[in-house]
């Protein structure tokens, strides 16, 4: 392309990104650019906050503003029970279906030995410790039914199986086998949890 070395920068940038194509790119930057200065130092600033002030919560590691994420320190939430995901936009697509009021922790990813990620690499040594909490009752495996998913559950079924106080349970298949859970409709992923089975159960059928 023929342009503007400020506007070539800013097109690799925004191609960057996954999904975006040089044209979409083009297509943004120029809209950028018809806006008003104030417009774009809202836009920039929104973006730096990402970086400068985006943290991690220190309980289940979901993305925050805080120390503890909004959902961990809401009382209003049921801590009898920590729904187990891979990130962050599992925790979105669970929470717009309105059938879940409980906590979660977030792995941070799932174990596959194909792109080098072990156990060790999820935020899993961080899960252990909750076990001890008193009101704790459930642990849900909520993880896509891939077979990256199924085996990171089937690793965390063998370490959390020794608390015999509290239940591990697994979503219902109504999310088809090879599908993210994040891309789930509402309806469909909400069911799976209300409809959730004992994991023993579901290995076995």
């Amino acid at each position: 392309m023929n342009l503007s070395k400020y506007l070539e920068d800013a097109v690799n940038q925004v191609a960057s990104l996954p999904g975006v194509g040089r044209r979409t790119a083009l297509r943004y930057v120029l809209d950028l650019v018809k806006r008003d200065r104030e417009e774009i130092e809202r836009f920039v600033s929104a973006i730096s906050n990402l970086k400068e002030k985006l943290t991690h919560c220190q309980v289940c590691h979901n993305i925050s503003d805080a120390a503890i994420c909004h959902i961990c320190s809401n009382p209003q939430r049921d801590k009898s029970i920590i729904c187990v995901v891979e990130d962050m936009r599992d925790i979105l697509a669970i929470e717009s279906t309105h059938q879940y009021r409980g906590l979660y922790h977030v792995l941070g990813g799932k174990i596959s030995p194909m792109d080098g990620i072990g156990p060790s690499d999820l935020n899993i040594g961080t899960l252990i410790p909750r076990l001890a909490e008193a009101e704790l009752k459930e642990i849900i495996l909520a993880l896509s039914p891939t077979m990256e998913g199924d085996t990171t559950a089937y690793f965390l079924y063998k370490k959390l199986g020794s608390a015999p106080d509290i239940k591990l349970t697994t979503l219902s298949r109504g999310v088809s086998v090879g599908d993210e859970l994040q891309y789930a409709d509402e309806l469909t992923l909400g069911r799976s949890i209300v409809q959730r089975l004992l994991y023993e159960k579901a290995i076995e059928g």
